[in-house]
């Protein structure tokens, strides 16, 4: 069966990297089901050769991804400072006031939108997962439990909510049926409005070979080439962006209707040049990332077998989706990994999907004085050796597997 883009319906032939089996990334294990079976699907991404989307097929339905959903934004310390910032600029640059109206879509925790609301600010946030949503309720950040697309837009705009500023962070990625989320920006932001995406870049994904950024939530990952090209199908236009470092290198997209009286900055055409030199209108660009990330991975296993014939001891700090597709790819288990720690509550106790290794709070770092710790959440690096300084008082070092093996004293 040939398979079809997701944006521009041309069919799909071209591997961009194929990564095995592997279980749903955020679907962590209790440990009383360590011994049941789990579903492993293909993951597999592919490039497609008209409109250069590089996507996964669909193996499970959003629903199944964020019905029990793990992931919560507010335990990241430099993340919260990113959002914190990310409003106090909107807030200035737009001149938001009282009567202004701010609507992130996959709102999470509330983790961005309390920041607008401590200035006095109306927000509205859109989540689909439910046991998340009831966290941003409880601390006063209002909350659609929906999927958003065009259904969901029509019936907010029916209820009269048009928003001045609207955002998507991270989420851009997560949507199967990216023309019918995109589409829905239409109905919800103002005339004048602007709404903001970040999503990581496909051309720092390239460069770094970050393939454990590909996981089964990711459904696709984007270059501003191929960004221009989904959001002007649906009447909106990129009037500026910025390169940002998070998630290993992102860019923050500016997006309003086409007939927004809004004026283009020079970064946009900057940053699509640098796109084109960098190869991301060859096909041979992408076909060359799937030798990148196998090199990538037996430098890994190369690293932890040393490390365990010499009689050292390693554990992970963090337990991140794109730690869970780095494991299952490289197929390392808990022979290799003793254990890793999250400082998220709602993992602690859990296993790891796929190679079921134990997550266990920061403190057991500490109790049990391993020789390496294994950064999985690489891109949060500066953040976490901080946070685990006292690791050296031991001899500990830190290592991150991202682009390379690199061991940190």
């Amino acid at each position: 069966m040939t398979l079809a883009c997701r944006f521009c319906s041309s069919p799909l032939r071209v591997t961009f990297a194929d990564l095995g089996m592997s279980p749903l990334a955020n679907r962590f294990v209790p440990a009383a089901q360590a011994s049941a079976m789990e579903p492993f699907y293909p993951l597999h991404a592919y490039v497609c050769e008209a409109c250069y989307l590089v996507q996964l097929q669909d193996f499970s339905t959003p629903e199944d991804i964020f019905s029990d959903y793990l992931y919560f934004s507010s335990f990241s310390d430099s993340w919260l400072d990113h959002s914190r910032q990310y409003a106090e600029r909107m807030i200035s640059k737009e001149n938001l006031s009282t009567g202004s109206l701010v609507v992130e879509i996959a709102s999470n925790d509330g983790y961005l939108l309390q920041y607008f609301q401590q200035s006095g600010i109306r927000v509205l946030g859109v989540e689909p997962a439910r046991n998340v949503a009831k966290y941003a309720v409880a601390k006063g950040v209002p909350t659609e439990v929906a999927f958003f697309g065009c259904e969901t837009a029509k019936r907010l705009r029916a209820e009269g909510i048009q928003a001045d500023v609207m955002a998507a962070n991270n989420v851009l990625a997560h949507v199967p049926d990216i023309n019918d989320f995109v589409g829905g920006v239409q109905e919800v932001l103002k005339p004048q409005g602007v709404m903001t995406f970040e999503f990581p870049h496909l051309l720092r994904q390239i460069e770094q070979v970050q393939f454990d950024t590909i996981y089964h939530e990711h459904y696709s990952y984007l270059s501003l080439l191929t960004a221009q090209k989904i959001f002007a199908t649906h009447g909106l236009r990129i009037f500026d962006v910025e390169e940002i470092s998070t998630h290993g290198g992102s860019v923050r997209v500016y997006v309003c209707h086409m007939d927004a009286s809004r004026q283009e900055t020079a970064r946009p055409g900057e940053v699509i040049r640098a796109e084109i030199e960098a190869g991301l209108q060859e096909i041979v660009t992408y076909e060359r990332f799937a030798t990148m990330a196998q090199k990538t991975k037996y430098d890994l296993l190369t690293f932890l077998i040393q490390a365990k014939r010499e009689g050292k001891r390693v554990a992970a700090y963090g337990a991140p989706a794109k730690g869970n597709t780095l494991l299952n790819y490289c197929g390392v288990k808990s022979d290799l990994v003793e254990f890793t720690v999250d400082r998220s509550p709602h993992k602690q106790g859990r296993l790891l999907p796929g190679t079921r290794i134990p997550i266990r709070a920061p403190e057991a770092v500490r109790e049990a004085k391993p020789d390496y710790l294994l950064i999985l959440p690489w891109n949060l690096r500066p953040e976490i050796m901080q946070q685990m300084a006292d690791i050296r008082t031991w001899g500990g070092r830190f290592v991150t597997p991202i682009p390379t093996v690199e061991v940190h004293a």
